[in-house]
């Protein structure tokens, strides 16, 4: 078997098993997400239906390497080492030798995170006036979900709201979130209300709209559910038809057609908004960080563990007519939970470069991290399998894994709280730091 064959068999599966509509770009060089528009958990179910097809053996580091851009990618991914051959493996090689040494964690930073579209809307503002907008991600690694009605797992529902995002971004940074949407107006009169806000949006004034992603053609993503709930900002231009959309979670700013925005703001799986100034921002004072940091670091429970747990036993048990073949679906959200993981980075990162411990540990704890969001992510490939499969003896080692994840994430926790606590007593200015109040999560 070579990649010529996976490349074939790639899109007899797309085209046969999967129905997959987007096939007319499809070649070696096609973009998995971009010209093919398969999701993550599209692009594992592909990897499921040719292991079986194919009696691959697929591992953990297989479903979960993040460097999978087009079709070649994977079938080169997917082809046995031993028959790749030696070019492939003497690339590699020169591809690590290559790597330019790095300061680390102490250095520039220029990396950051798009996990979670309300944080990257407010931050934004953050990061152009040289705030330091890495604590501020200490709420996502345990953000609200939902579990929904048939033991779904949900990374958003109506009755979720973000109270505790609004207090925190004002408390730490002085910036207050006015909410424009009125739940108790109707839909068009919320968008009536949007069109006369940014007719009269003052000069630096960012104005967030929640809108359903999958009625944007053209802005799919590797995430893309249907609804896809998604905050990003807005202004008008020269042109009444065109609106300029800036999107600092996805990384992307340009017009889209006036139309096409309102129809998705209208959606009924939608209703949300805030305005700001930015301007505003102030770096936050060291007693409001610790008792920021004070009410996020949850260490009597893992949240997303203990929610896919109850999922999983929930349909192998077959409890309220669940039915073992329907949790796949159940679980189908888990990678856009699983990715607020890595927010987990920003608050060691902030701890050590306040501390100036060294880059090693830190990037030891990175590796901590990595480790429970592939294993987050190998779990949801064995779980679609399970689905699938129906066989049975596949439960004990998901929930096996699961519990070996909870220990990992426990253990970051700790570190976390340990570094906590190290900077507090280095901090001069919590030599008697005030008691945590205010908004605490749950």
């Amino acid at each position: 078997m070579n990649c010529d064959t996976v490349i074939e068999a790639i899109g007899t599966v797309l085209r046969e098993q999967m129905r997959h509509s987007h096939l007319d770009r499809f070649g070696p060089d096609a973009r998995l997400n971009e010209d093919l528009y398969l999701d993550s958990v599209q692009l594992l179910q592909l990897i499921l239906e040719l292991e079986m097809a194919l009696d691959l053996s697929v591992s953990e580091e297989m479903v979960s390497r993040q460097d999978i851009a087009t079709v070649a990618d994977l079938a080169a991914l997917l082809v046995p080492d031993a028959e790749r051959g030696q070019e492939a493996q003497e690339t590699r090689v020169q591809a690590v030798a290559s790597e330019a040494p790095s300061e680390g964690v102490h250095g520039e930073m220029p990396y950051d995170l798009k996990i979670h579209c309300f944080v990257s809307c407010v931050c934004d503002g953050l990061k152009k006036r040289g705030i330091d907008h890495r604590p501020f991600y200490a709420l996502v690694w345990d953000a609200e979900f939902s579990i929904t009605d048939g033991s779904r797992l949900a990374y958003h529902s109506e009755v979720m709201d973000h109270e505790a995002f609004r207090y925190w971004f004002g408390r730490l940074y002085g910036v207050p979130l006015h909410s424009w949407y009125d739940h108790s107006r109707s839909k068009e009169e919320n968008v009536a209300y949007l069109l006369k806000l940014l007719e009269n949006q003052a000069p630096g004034e960012s104005i967030m709209v929640m809108l359903d992603m999958f009625h944007l053609p053209g802005r799919e993503n590797k995430f893309n559910q249907n609804p896809f709930p998604h905050y990003l900002m807005l202004e008008l231009t020269d042109d009444p038809a065109l609106w300029q959309v800036r999107d600092p979670d996805f990384r992307w700013e340009g017009p889209i057609a006036r139309d096409k925005l309102l129809n998705a703001i209208r959606q009924p799986t939608v209703a949300g908004g805030y305005r700001f100034d930015p301007s505003l921002a102030q770096p936050p004072r060291a007693e409001d960080l610790a008792a920021f940091f004070e009410a996020c670091l949850r260490l009597d429970a893992n949240p997303l563990i203990d929610a896919t747990r109850a999922i999983v036993s929930a349909h192998a048990e077959g409890r309220n007519s669940l039915r073992l073949d329907d949790v796949g679906e159940a679980l189908r959200e888990l990678p856009v939970v699983t990715i607020r993981k890595w927010a987990y980075e920003h608050g060691f990162a902030f701890f050590w470069r306040a501390l100036r411990w060294p880059d090693n540990q830190f990037q030891a704890v990175c590796d901590e991290i990595e480790v429970l969001v592939n294993g987050l992510t190998a779990v949801h490939y064995s779980v679609l399998k399970l689905a699938k499969t129906g066989d049975r003896t596949l439960i004990p080692p998901v929930l096996e894994k699961l519990d070996e994840l909870d220990a990992v994430e426990f253990s970051i926790k700790r570190q976390l709280a340990a570094a906590k606590d190290a900077w507090r007593t280095a901090s001069p200015d919590l030599a008697h730091p005030e008691p945590v109040r205010g908004a605490l999560l749950a």
